[in-house]
């Protein structure tokens, strides 16, 4: 009743201190981006969408992502099979094997950059979106109740003030 009173700006509402809402408007800011910052590296790491939903099936399943072929690791795969097919001893067997190498090492620091990306940066902001920012929710829930409570027994005390001097006044 209150909540909707003071939506249609029957009741006072009781205004919290300019630094806390500060605060809340920072926690805000803070979820807003961390959440698209989050989601945009998830799709940098991984820019197949359906890659990444099975990835996150894995994860709320808790069961271990099974390891992928990087592009660089798959393409020093076809450069080897290659290299093998037209001869390791041709010049161009030659430069599939080392181009196909190097393709293998840069896939593997691909992988290596994903994980270690994954756990040193996506876990931390997944972290604050599922602990601290839900705790920071549930609280600023109670605060809002707890307001709302404070507002209707202000609303009832300054009712029965009135209606107290109003029989005051009539004899």
């Amino acid at each position: 009743l209150q909540f909707t009173e003071e939506k249609l700006g029957q009741a006072e509402k009781t205004e919290l201190d300019a630094h806390f809402e500060n605060l809340l408007a920072r926690a805000d800011c803070t979820k807003n981006w961390t959440e698209k910052i989050l989601r945009q590296t998830e799709v940098l790491l991984q820019p197949n969408p359906s890659a990444r939903v099975e990835e996150f099936l894995y994860e709320k399943l808790d069961r271990k992502v099974p390891s992928r072929v990087t592009n660089g690791e798959l393409l020093a795969q076809y450069m080897t099979e290659a290299a093998n097919d037209f001869g390791p001893g041709t010049p161009y067997g030659k430069t599939l094997i080392k181009v196909g190498e190097t393709q293998r090492h840069l896939g593997a620091a691909e992988r290596e950059f994903i994980r270690s990306a994954s756990i040193n940066f996506l876990t931390p902001l997944r972290n604050f979106l599922e602990g601290d920012w839900r705790t920071i929710s549930k609280e600023r829930r109670i605060l809002q109740n707890r307001r709302l409570d404070l507002d209707a027994c202000k609303a009832r005390l300054k009712k029965a003030k009135a209606a107290e001097a109003k029989a005051a006044v009539t004899p």
